[in-house]
């Protein structure tokens, strides 16, 4: 069961950046990134991931998954490039978030810069982009790092001399607040993707969407 969503009040929801994690965010990619992990998991040796324990792992942190499968913390690099290259292989065959073209689409003509910051590849965000035909974005940033959001979100911030507070990021993952809360900048976090409400709400994201429509109670700061 789902947790009351938090939606954003009239003196907190303005921003000039909405930044966007892709993986589970905008691209509806778990079935095909459980694929590969059980995949990964014959290559490397580690312990499957079967239906039925999904929701338990959408109620864990990345550590915690990490060692639930029992992967190797030393390992983790070399497995999430395995896992990279075989996405890309495969990225004909996501379909966006339901809704999402077209409420980015609305956000940008309100006047917000919108942007991702992800952990997959820029080869594979921009064949999505093009094949869905969404042309919403002004960069495309990624993270070679699992956990790396946090400097990166620190290097856009210094390119584009933004302020702390005219950023939102928009994110599924427990990863995504503690990446934020360390810089720190705001996160609406999204409960369709990764991680479930329960768990999100636990580190006390700024905002909490239940559905891709609630993005839009966001407002530009102009």
């Amino acid at each position: 069961m789902l947790l009351p969503s938090k939606i954003p009040q009239a003196s907190s929801c303005k921003a000039k950046v909405l930044i966007f994690d892709f993986d589970g965010t905008v691209a509806d990619t778990r079935t095909i990134a459980l694929r590969i992990l059980n995949e990964l998991s014959q290559e490397f040796h580690f312990r499957s991931l079967p239906e039925e324990e999904i929701h338990e792992a959408r109620n864990m942190t990345v550590q915690k998954l990490i060692s639930f499968l029992g992967v190797s913390r030393w390992r983790v690099p070399m497995i999430a490039r395995r896992g990279l290259a075989k996405f890309q292989e495969r990225i004909s065959e996501v379909k966006p978030i339901a809704e999402m073209p077209e409420i980015l689409a609305e956000l940008k003509s309100r006047g917000f810069q919108l942007g991702i910051l992800t952990s997959n590849s820029e080869f594979s965000v921009t064949a999505f982009l093009k094949q869905h035909h969404i042309d919403c974005f002004e960069f495309i940033s990624t993270s070679s790092k699992l956990l790396g959001k946090s400097r990166e979100i620190r290097k856009l911030m210094k390119e584009h001399q933004w302020n702390a507070d005219e950023i939102i990021y928009i994110g599924d993952e427990t990863r995504d607040i503690e990446a934020t809360k360390s810089v720190p900048i705001r996160i609406a976090a999204v409960t369709w993707g990764y991680n479930s409400a329960s768990i999100l709400a636990t580190m006390d994201p700024d905002f909490i969407f239940d559905q891709p429509k609630q993005l839009l109670t966001l407002q530009p700061n102009h």
